[in-house]
């Protein structure tokens, strides 16, 4: 007999109710990734926050301490070194330079024969005059034998006519005879005397040809070479330029702001490019009445000048700086400083030294009386307000003569918005996932 499987009950379905389906394992798993990062996202944040990861803004005064220094107010300007004595030998006549007898660098003395000119021009108008001075005086002595002549022939005629053997007219003659030959002696002798001033002026010219040196001095520059032919009809041409070393000069340039504070016998110290660590002490010796630019005024070359130059003269002077030489001399041992060598001058107004300072950027406003005010920083972090009278100021440090004292801050500046970081706990634990 056959048995019957028994019937399985099926869920009552309502007539609404749809299936149910199964949930997707991947979105499953997209959850389960999402929440686990946003926690690894929490604790990181929490360990940033916590131990200084993220920043904070603060700000702060900037302080400099009062203390004890030297303040020196000085004017700075730059300077050039030139020989005591600087000279252009140069040429007075024209010619072909037939030798050169010195070298550049070399030291001469004076009257040393530094070049010579062709002097064959020179030599023949010597020639020529003493020529014209010998003929004259001949001229002369013969004139000084018809002189003796007519001075006979006057006596005889003087004894004639006294003894009345002779005629008037004869002596009249005899005597005129006598001062007309007297008359051209004295116009000999105006010639003679021109004569000579030529041969003089041709025999300087012919020593002209032979340049030597005026002065004890070095060969600075050679401008002519032997062989090169000079012209000085219109102007000297220079041959060489000798140069005193053993004195130089420095010719500083003051503007115009700070020449009036400026005054011969300042002290003076310098510094040279070559040597920036070695200071050179001077004195002011004496300030030019005008710039250098006045030499090119128009007013002063020209006497006669439009309105339009005037104008243009004016515009340029207004707009170019204007600066007036401070000079003062240095010895130069061994040669140590070279011509139109350059120098950082520093021209001494006032000098402190071991006095109360502090930087000038924490002065304040001046006040009517002189006085200025400046912030101080206590220990306890709260600023006060101090009034303080002050000597020299060079605008780096200021002289403090009263209000301060050694050792205090001073406020020179507030500090910008600077994220600084939080180490309370001296830093994160180490992470261990």
């Amino acid at each position: 007999m056959d048995q019957k499987a028994p019937a399985t009950a099926s869920p009552k379905r309502t007539k609404d109710a749809a299936p149910a389906k199964p949930r997707p394992r991947r979105s499953i798993r997209r959850r389960h990734l999402l929440f686990v990062a946003l926690l690894a996202l929490a604790a990181v944040g929490f360990i940033s926050f916590r131990y200084g990861y993220f920043d904070r803004q603060t700000s702060s005064a900037i302080t400099a301490p009062v203390t004890r220094g030297n303040v020196e107010e000085a004017v700075l300007a730059s300077g050039t070194f030139k020989p005591v004595n600087l000279v252009a030998v140069g040429a007075q006549v024209s010619g072909r330079i037939t030798a050169l007898h010195v070298k550049l660098g070399d030291t001469v003395k004076k009257d040393t024969l530094v070049a010579e000119i062709d002097s064959t021009t020179q030599s023949n108008d010597l020639k020529t005059a003493q020529a014209s001075l010998a003929n004259v005086k001949a001229q002369r002595q013969e004139s000084e034998a018809d002189l003796a002549n007519a001075q006979l022939t006057l006596i005889r005629q003087q004894t004639v006519f006294r003894n009345q053997a002779g005629s008037k007219a004869d002596l009249d003659s005899a005597e005129a005879s006598v001062k007309k030959i007297t008359a051209q002696i004295a116009a000999l002798d105006a010639q003679i005397t021109s004569a000579e001033v030529a041969v003089e002026t041709a025999r300087a010219n012919l020593s002209y040809t032979h340049i030597t040196a005026p002065m004890d001095g070095t060969v600075l520059a050679i401008v002519n070479q032997q062989g090169q032919t000079v012209n000085a009809a219109q102007s000297a041409p220079t041959i060489v330029i000798l140069g005193q070393l053993d004195t130089m000069i420095v010719r500083t340039e003051i503007s115009e702001a700070d020449v009036v504070k400026v005054r011969a016998g300042q002290p003076i110290y310098f510094t040279i490019l070559g040597d920036p660590g070695t200071r050179h002490d001077a004195t002011l010796q004496s300030i030019e009445p005008a710039p250098e630019s006045i030499t090119s005024d128009s007013s002063v070359t020209s006497s006669t000048t439009t309105s339009s130059s005037v104008s243009s003269t004016t515009s340029s002077s207004s707009s170019s700086a204007i600066y007036y030489n401070g000079v003062f001399a240095v010895p130069n041992r061994e040669n140590y400083f070279r011509t139109y060598m350059s120098a950082e001058v520093h021209i001494v107004l006032g000098e402190a030294k071991d006095v109360l300072t502090i930087p000038s950027s924490a002065l304040g406003a001046k006040s009517a009386d002189g006085s200025y005010v400046v912030q101080t920083l206590g220990d306890d972090g709260k600023r006060n307000q101090r009034k303080v009278t002050i000597g020299l100021n060079n605008n780096v440090s200021a002289e403090i003569r009263s209000g301060l004292s050694e050792g205090e801050n001073v406020v020179i500046g507030e500090a910008s918005a600077t994220a600084t970081k939080s180490s309370s706990n001296g830093g994160p634990p180490p992470m261990g996932f």
